[in-house]
């Protein structure tokens, strides 16, 4: 959820990279898990291409975004940030969340106890993603995403990042206003 604030996506239009951000203008969050609430902005500076996203309603609750998967939460559109590795697609929502994994798999003891917002994030990591047989191959997977990281154009995209329809277990975030449940 820490990672819902700077989504790297494909473009609708052109295919090149675009960004997904909380609507400009908003107040000041208090609450991590905010941001699967918050109205979003998808723009491409390549193409121009700009769209917007609201949280939907369900009776008296805002109905939010789930995070995970190769898909953005919001828009439905694939990560740009997308590789094959092992056999598996590895996948990151932005710069922060590479940095994140990239430590985490790089680290040779893994500590429990910490607490840090993302320690939830990292227990849910897929099993092949935390065999110490494929830390390497995990490690060069992360390594060309943050190559992509780096590059807009269509012609850059991964091959992996095309849709799949893997979306999240099919339960929405709720939030209702006024504290009624």
């Amino acid at each position: 959820m820490q990672f819902a604030d700077r989504i790297l996506v494909v473009c609708p239009r052109c295919g090149g990279r675009a960004l997904v951000v909380p609507r400009p203008g908003l107040p000041e969050r208090k609450y991590f898990s905010e941001l699967l609430f918050q109205p979003r902005r998808l723009s491409c500076p390549e193409c121009g291409a700009t769209d917007g996203w609201e949280p939907g309603m369900q009776g008296a609750g805002l109905v939010g975004a789930v995070m995970g998967g190769t898909e953005d939460p919001f828009f439905r559109r694939p990560l740009w940030l997308q590789t094959r590795c092992g056999g598996k697609i590895l996948w990151a929502y932005n710069e922060a969340h590479l940095a994140e994994l990239t430590a985490y798999t790089g680290a040779r003891l893994r500590e429990r106890g910490l607490a840090r917002p993302t320690m939830a994030m990292l227990a849910r990591l897929p099993a092949w993603m935390k065999r110490a047989e494929n830390r390497d191959k995990v490690l060069a997977g992360l390594e060309r995403l943050r190559a992509l990281a780096g590059r807009s154009a269509a012609a850059d995209r991964s091959d992996a990042a095309h849709e799949r329809d893997d979306r999240p277990r099919p339960h929405h975030s709720m939030y209702f206003r006024g504290g009624a449940y």
